[in-house]
């Protein structure tokens, strides 16, 4: 696979290193010159260049590349190089960076973004996840198909324990992809079951992510209608 990096700095330079050991063809580009280090990814390639520029990203051919990933750490530069590659190249799929978590909102198809990647809420999902159990949280949102990826820690009431996998009715579109159990991730066996303290994730869209919680942890459901039964006056806050 072909992919373009924009933005040589220690996030650029540090995925496409990854990329490489993966099989991947890189090519790196950034404006400034303090930031072509080919020594730094010698198999990679490099281009000192405006990457918000057509000229610029025509010489880099960039619809010849299967994925775009805009990682500098401006939002207006990562914003600008995938809408272009998006609409001008016709390049399959983007990957903008967000840097600032109040520019969140403009990460999507309308900027011609497949998925953002906010590192402040990732960072904030994953304390989450190692601090929580029975809580669903979200830790990635899948743009372009409206769906999520969230982690939950097992409860040791949780209803769904012991239950053939095969036979777990889950809510809507939801897909148990992995199942983390002693630290190690696996596959999820059909005649496998969960147990307490797996760390399942799940790949669903927004509409189900409510059922889901539900369904796995039904003290969940049980707060929420104790809540809505609870005089306005008389309730307390939480989450």
């Amino acid at each position: 696979m072909r992919v373009v990096i924009v933005g040589a700095g220690n996030v650029g330079r540090s995925i496409a290193k990854e990329l490489i050991a993966n099989g991947h063809s890189i090519l790196l580009i950034d404006r400034d010159p303090h930031a072509i280090k080919t020594e730094s990814v010698p198999d990679a390639d490099w281009l000192l260049a405006d990457a918000c520029e057509l000229d610029s990203l025509e010489e880099a051919q960039l619809d010849t590349f299967d994925v775009s990933i805009a990682a500098t750490g401006d939002d207006k530069v990562n914003l600008v190089h995938s809408l272009l590659a998006k609409t001008e190249f016709g390049v399959p799929r983007t990957v903008g960076r967000v840097n600032h978590p109040g520019n969140e909102w403009m990460f999507d198809e309308s900027w011609g973004v497949d998925v953002a990647v906010s590192t402040p809420r990732m960072m904030s999902a994953l304390v989450e996840e190692a601090v929580t159990v029975g809580e669903l949280v979200r830790l990635f949102t899948f743009r372009e198909g409206s769906a999520n990826l969230v982690e939950l820690t097992m409860p040791e009431d949780s209803p769904v324990l012991g239950v053939p996998i095969r036979d777990l009715q889950l809510p809507g579109d939801a897909v148990l992809v992995s199942v983390i159990r002693d630290g190690v991730g696996r596959s999820p066996e059909r005649d496998g079951a969960l147990e307490a303290l797996d760390e399942v994730l799940f790949v669903v869209s927004p509409t189900h992510e409510q059922a889901l919680a539900e369904m796995l942890v039904p003290k969940i459901k049980q707060r929420k209608d104790e809540r809505q039964q609870t005089p306005p006056n008389d309730r307390e806050t939480w989450m």
